[in-house]
């Protein structure tokens, strides 16, 4: 039984290591398996969650040992995973985080036999034994994370030669065996290769594009906001582009439309220890005017603790992202926090959001993620939300939690 450190409207289910391989990152949850993607374990890692009491890991499907495969998506019976070049084993956290450059694949090896780069494709109609079936590779170090719903097209942001960090690729997934580049868009400045020269300093990377509706809401890090019509994925095209870095900390990192309410939530990452960077932000935009987006409140600071003085990662991670099948709601809104745990805000009225649940697990007893520069501190990671309310949620070093919400 895990005790948390505190807990309020949601309850402990059930927990796993997975195995010894407890290093999760994004975590989607298909037919009573959970399949989580991990980053030094090198591969993804499937758990029967039939019974949440008990998830048991059944299987492991390893990639490249010098790439990731952090991030990944469910649908129609098929798995995407990205894989790329492991930057973070080569760099410190602040070099991770702090800058570009032009990207040239070739110093780090030969791309295929030194690293992987690019999208696996699998069939899970077989849910516990994931058969592969395709790869795309990419001309560069790979992609980090990708927006798959069961459509036509697949969105991932791609680190290619030539450009100084990751752009916007438009996938057509008309065939899984064979998947092709159909479209890519990039803020002007970021193609390198083409004479192009970055107007900032720090990070811009796409780091990932939600879309609803034909409209991908992208997220840049230090970069802000793209909301872009993708009507033609050939052609994506910029409706409007707000960044808030600076004054504030940058990070941008996940953007969820909520259309029927014309309000979208961005969450900003916490990419370092909170003695080492501002605190970080999530907020609520009114997109009643796609063109003019309208910053109008901000998600409350969890207080339960004094997560300022316990140091480590504080601070907006992932957000649970209403893909078709889950929990889906505009009002109840689901993030994790990082050394906060999972956290639950409720936005009926937008203007004064409120949290209405929390779960902090306790500290890890055995630590997966290298720390470099990183302090010991829990780090919940990632979360998907089921239609019955349960919880499968990652942390960094110690495996997958299940949980209940037993809020409204």
């Amino acid at each position: 039984m895990i005790r948390p450190e505190g807990a309020h409207n949601i309850s402990f289910v059930g927990h796993t290591d997975q195995g010894g391989r407890g290093d999760g990152v994004q975590v989607m949850v298909s037919r009573g398996h959970a399949y989580v993607g991990t980053r030094v374990s090198r591969g993804v890692v499937v758990t029967d969650v039939r019974d949440p009491r008990s998830p048991r890991p059944v299987n492991f499907m390893p990639i490249h040992p010098n790439s990731w495969c952090m991030h990944l998506q469910t649908a129609n019976d098929l798995l995407l995973c990205i894989e790329e070049l492991d930057l973070k084993a080569l760099l410190s956290q602040k070099d991770y985080y702090g800058g570009s450059n032009q990207v040239d694949s070739a110093r780090y090896g030969k791309r295929g036999e030194d690293f992987s780069a690019g999208m696996r494709v699998y069939d899970i109609a077989d849910p516990a034994n994931p058969r592969a079936i395709g790869f795309m590779e990419v001309e560069g170090l790979g992609l980090h994370r990708i927006w798959w719903t069961g459509g036509r097209h697949a969105y991932a942001s791609a680190l290619l030669d030539g450009f100084v960090d990751h752009i916007l690729i438009v996938i057509d997934m008309a065939d899984p065996t064979k998947p092709i580049e159909v479209g890519r868009w990039w803020i002007p400045g970021m193609n390198a290769a083409a004479g192009e020269t970055p107007h900032w300093t720090g990070r811009w990377a796409l780091h990932h594009a939600v879309v609803q509706d034909d409209i991908a809401y992208a997220s840049w890090r230090n970069g802000g906001l793209t909301i872009l019509d993708v009507k033609n994925p050939a052609a994506p095209d910029l409706i409007v582009h707000r960044n808030w870095c600076p004054p504030f900390g940058g990070g941008t990192h996940s953007a969820l439309p909520l259309h029927d309410r014309d309000l979208l939530v961005v969450a900003d990452e916490a990419t370092l220890n909170i003695d080492q960077e501002q605190m970080k932000r999530t907020w609520v935009f009114d997109i009643r005017e796609k063109p003019n987006p309208i910053s109008i409140a901000t998600m409350p600071t969890p207080m339960d603790q004094d997560y300022v003085s316990m140091g480590g990662q504080f601070g907006p991670h992932n957000l649970h992202e209403n893909r078709p099948g889950s929990f889906q709601s505009s009002t109840t809104i689901f993030a994790t926090w990082q050394s906060a745990g999972v956290r639950v805000f409720n936005i009926a009225d937008p203007y004064r959001p409120a949290e209405v649940g929390y779960f902090v697990p306790p500290q890890p007893t055995k630590w997966m993620e290298p720390m470099r520069g990183r302090a010991k501190i829990r780090h919940t990671a990632d979360l998907f939300v089921a239609r019955d309310g349960l919880m499968y949620v990652t942390d960094y070093d110690a495996g997958l939690y299940i949980l209940q919400w037993d809020g409204k």
